[in-house]
């Protein structure tokens, strides 16, 4: 008989692989303390933007039309330890206030709450991203809040998700890691995982330690490469090179590849940002903070970004923001998504509506959420809408919309035919063909 699984956290993460494990075939029931998540998650709608997401939930949510009936959620942690067999904790690891470190306080309180409805067997499977060491710390705690004690083993087996393509990278994962300590867990997870492993999905068993430790490591490279290209920008706009032609010039490199190679405002959003700093903190805490460094150099290159883009809109409007309005093109941290989490193109939003600019933003699916982030921009319902009367505007989320806008068709309705370009994803040549002044990062004569 297959495992019946709960997810516990009904966010972005458990959201979508509640709904995942539902498509996989299994019995899964999701648990949250929020009950207008619930209800809403019910209804096979989510709380959040993430392309395919809902169609997967409506496939499988119990009481809907045409469901297998094979996904619930609920508010009752006996319900869930009564029901499940391997128990996915999702919850949040937000940066602490104030500190680089990352707060467990979700994590912890998920186990708390969980152990002592575990009266049978049970795997208790951590996907939230976390310092290296607690996974040892919280198979301790779970030991000795679970009636069935011994019998309650835990795994580590860290998301690897992509917003915009998380339900993609759920069903057909690149790699699946699990840290376990003994041979039931990995079982377990051969067994949840049959599907992607039997497709070719890499199967990496490891301990505690490593397993945390992939995916703090995994986001640090990727901001590392990504600060790198940046850090190209900057000497290229010194020295009147062409950062763009220079990243694909490396990227022929297979050593190198060109991925994460494009220059720009810099990474943002929930995940890179909090997970390296808090990696530096954990580090600290071990003795060995000299060896990331090196990301205190990432991160300042990357915040480097905001405030040089803010630099260029200056320069743009004649020296001064005062009376200028300003477009901003994009407001989430990437395209795809409606998270506004730590957006580089809100941040620079305000740093210039601070500076007295008068900023208009559109964004094809995170108003709502920038909204409620920076109510005192100005918010408009279309692209054409968000650049009349503009003297300057700034392209700051490569959404594919923005590259079929018609340059002739703008420029009819701004005050000046004045475009930068953060995120080097524009055609150039078409926007200087329609009489546009076009200036890219990192490229200061292309």
């Amino acid at each position: 008989m297959a495992p019946r699984i709960t997810v516990i956290g009904t966010g972005y993460l458990g959201a979508t692989h509640a709904a995942a494990m539902a498509e996989l075939g299994f019995e899964v029931l999701g648990l949250d303390v929020v009950p207008e998540k619930i209800e809403m998650l019910g209804r096979g709608k989510v709380p959040m933007f993430e392309p395919g997401l809902e169609e997967l939930l409506g496939r499988h949510v119990a009481g809907l039309e045409g469901s297998t009936g094979r996904l619930r959620f609920t508010t009752s942690w006996e319900e869930v330890g009564e029901f499940g067999d391997v128990h996915f904790i999702c919850v949040n690891t937000p940066q602490k206030h104030g500190e680089y470190a990352c707060d467990m306080s979700y994590v912890e309180a998920a186990v708390t709450a969980l152990a002592p409805v575990l009266h049978r067997p049970a795997l208790v499977v951590g996907k939230s991203t976390v310092p290296v060491g607690s996974a040892a710390r919280l198979a301790g705690l779970l030991a000795g809040l679970a009636p069935a004690g011994a019998d309650v083993e835990l795994a580590w087996n860290p998301e690897f998700l992509r917003e915009g393509f998380a339900v993609q990278d759920t069903l057909r994962p690149d790699r699946i890691v699990v840290g376990v300590a003994g041979e039931r867990g990995e079982k377990l997870l051969r067994e949840v995982y049959a599907t992607p492993i039997g497709a070719g999905t890499p199967f990496v068993v490891t301990d505690y330690p490593t397993a945390e430790l992939v995916k703090t490591a995994a986001n640090s490279f990727l901001a590392t490469k990504i600060s790198f290209i940046n850090a190209m920008a900057e000497v290229c706009e010194a020295a009147d090179g062409d950062v763009v032609k220079l990243a694909e010039a490396i990227g022929h490199d297979e050593r190198i590849g060109k991925k994460f190679l494009r220059a720009g405002i810099g990474f943002g959003g929930g995940c890179l940002p909090k997970d390296i700093r808090a990696f530096m903190a954990r580090a600290g805490e071990l003795g060995v903070d000299q060896a990331l460094t090196f990301l205190r150099e990432v991160d300042s290159i990357n915040m480097r970004r905001r405030g040089h883009m803010v630099e260029l809109a200056r320069e743009a409007v004649g020296g001064g923001f005062l009376g200028r309005r300003v477009a901003v093109l994009g407001a989430t941290f990437k395209p795809d998504s409606d998270d506004v989490r730590d957006s580089p193109a809100l941040n620079v939003a305000g740093q210039i509506h601070l500076q007295g600019g008068q900023v208009t933003v559109y964004d094809p699916k995170g108003m709502e959420n920038a909204r409620r982030l920076f109510p005192t921009l100005a918010y408009a319902p279309t692209a054409l809408d968000a650049v009349r009367g503009a003297h300057v505007v700034l392209h700051l989320t490569e959404w594919g919309e923005f590259r079929e806008l018609s340059p002739a068709e703008l420029g009819g309705v701004v005050a000046e035919r004045c475009l930068l370009d953060g995120r080097n994803a524009l055609d150039a040549r078409a926007w200087r063909e329609a009489g546009w002044t076009f200036r890219a990062m990192g490229r200061p004569q292309a």
